[in-house]
């Protein structure tokens, strides 16, 4: 868990809307290869491919792409 970022309402937005690999019954960053953290075609529409952190979560964090949605069922929904 952590603190949501109040600077203004879009970073509020955007943190709402981030996606994780990490965590219990997810990956570690030591364990995650270059595989797991490049693009995947699965990903065209439901996840953003640019916005991810630097360092050594880059590919295990990323955000929900712009018309995205998670449906009832806790699946990635695009247009």
């Amino acid at each position: 868990s952590q603190f949501m970022d109040q600077n203004n309402p879009l970073s509020g937005l955007t943190h709402k809307r981030r996606l994780s690999a990490l965590g219990p019954g997810g990956l570690s960053r030591e364990r995650a290869g270059l595989e797991v953290r490049d693009v995947h075609p699965s990903h065209y529409g439901r996840m953003c491919p640019i916005e991810t952190p630097e360092g050594p979560n880059i590919g295990l964090i990323g955000s929900l792409s712009v018309y995205a949605r998670v449906n009832p069922f806790g699946f990635i929904e695009t247009p």
